[in-house]
């Protein structure tokens, strides 16, 4: 930006006392330089200039950065600013050699995956920030569901499983495709976990849930250790060596392999309650554990203590009581009753809650009156429609509605919302809700 230099103070005078006195004669007037004077009427029109452009420059941003140059050399983690030929600047992220530049390392199942420790533990090395203890991974078909409510079931699913990551910070992929042709339903599962834990591995451990599971507690949080439940439907897995070989042991026995068939009759005939003759991965993982237990068992472990994954059976005509006796806490608890910041209360109310659990000596499992950390609908499918014949659609249908809305009914509280029930219709209470009073459940 120009600007005029300064005058002397002899020379400025009659410009300043033109302009500040009124009482100057006509004459002494005419003797004196006016606005129409040429080099005052320059004067002014630079000044005018810089005075619009000042104001220009704050009002509206350069829309050419290439205009006005400015040399940077702000460098975050892993980029840099570079020039290019038309001497614009552009950003390049820097990363420096990893197991990505390694073409042998695939994404894919069709490849085996060696030193995986040493791959992570470098690129972790170089990304410290990026560190997080859990990642979840769900999916469901590609296309529309045969069950005329099964898109909107899923939905509710989805939902309930956003709500529990966004409370508990933990980043969730939904997928919809499937990774391996050959490998679909109950099989899509494994390319999908072989896949994110190349493309994250600042995950420590990978926690898959079915389509079909709803989390119904939504103040636990899972205590991370090396273990997996005994169902295929829900588990955890670690992000290392270890799991990757094991997934290629329980995928040897899937439907991409030209053993298929004979790991189908094999399966048959080891468990005699085996509904179909197709090689499935319940039954996989149940014989990897069983025939080769020295080679896997040790780092695996059964959980049966919290309700990680409980058979819905069991628990969706519990959960009024439980209920009841949720509510039971929060009127001895003005902690509780407390209205707060949903972060906030994600991160408090858990632990206060656990200590009148406690106090309560309240189980978890089919005895105890405790949440279910996890409602599995095994068997229901409600996206094809095609449930297991020992109980009806019907049920199924209610049964999952019951369970989203128990869980939902945790979310909305810190929105000052409840489900309003409509005894023997989960359609009509899911459709409805009721503003809670200031102080509930003490006051309402």
């Amino acid at each position: 930006m120009i600007i005029p230099a300064t005058p002397s103070s002899s020379s400025y005078c009659p410009f300043q006392t033109s302009m500040a006195s009124s009482s100057s004669s006509s004459s002494s007037k005419k003797g004196r330089l006016n606005w129409y004077d040429p080099f005052l009427f320059t004067i002014s029109i630079i000044f005018a200039f810089i005075l619009f452009w000042t104001i220009y420059c704050f009002l509206i941003p350069n829309p050419n950065p290439n205009a006005f140059p400015i040399s940077t050399t702000t460098i975050p983690h892993t980029t840099t600013t570079t020039k290019t030929k038309s001497n614009s600047t552009s950003t390049q992220t820097i990363t420096g050699p990893s197991f990505y530049d390694n073409p042998s390392i695939s994404y894919t199942t069709t490849s085996k995956i060696t030193n995986w420790d040493t791959h992570r533990k470098a690129w972790l090395l170089s990304n410290p920030t990026l560190s997080k203890p859990l990642f979840m991974l769900t999916g469901s078909q590609s296309s529309p569901c045969r069950n005329p409510v099964g898109d909107h079931l899923l939905l509710k699913f989805y939902k309930n499983k956003a709500d529990y990551c966004r409370l508990h910070n933990i980043d969730l992929f939904y997928n919809t495709v499937l990774l391996h042709p050959l490998m679909a339903t109950y099989w899509a599962k494994i390319p999908l976990i072989r896949a994110a834990m190349i493309a994250h591995p600042e995950a420590e451990w990978f926690w898959w849930v079915d389509s079909d599971a709803a989390i119904t507690d939504m103040d636990f949080f899972l205590p991370l250790h090396n273990w997996v439940s005994l169902n295929a439907g829900v588990f955890l897995i670690r992000n290392c060596q270890w799991s990757l070989d094991f997934m290629d042991a329980w995928a040897s026995m899937g439907p991409q392999t030209p053993n298929y068939e004979s790991w189908g009759k094999t399966l048959k005939a080891e468990f005699s309650d085996k509904l179909f003759s197709d090689s499935d991965d319940q039954s996989a993982l149940v014989y990897l554990l069983l025939h080769e237990k020295r080679k896997w068992g040790e780092k695996i472990y059964l959980e049966n203590e919290f309700y990680f994954e409980g058979y819905w059976l069991e628990i969706v005509g519990k959960f009024n009581k439980i209920e009841d006796k949720y509510l039971e806490i929060e009127k001895r608890s003005p902690e509780l009753r407390k209205r707060k910041a949903e972060k906030v209360a994600a991160d408090t109310n858990a632990a206060v809650r656990e200590r009148y659990l406690r106090e309560m000596k309240m189980r978890f499992g089919r005895d105890g009156w405790r949440r279910p950390f996890i409602t599995h609908f095994t068997g229901c499918q409600p996206c094809s429609g095609d449930h297991n014949k020992m109980y009806s659609g019907e049920n199924c249908w209610e049964g999952m509605l019951k369970a989203l809305h128990f869980a939902d009914d945790q979310v909305l509280r810190n929105y000052g919302f409840k489900h309003e029930k409509v005894v023997g219709n989960e359609s009509a209470t899911a459709a409805t809700v009721r503003p809670l009073p200031f102080g509930f459940p003490a006051t309402g």
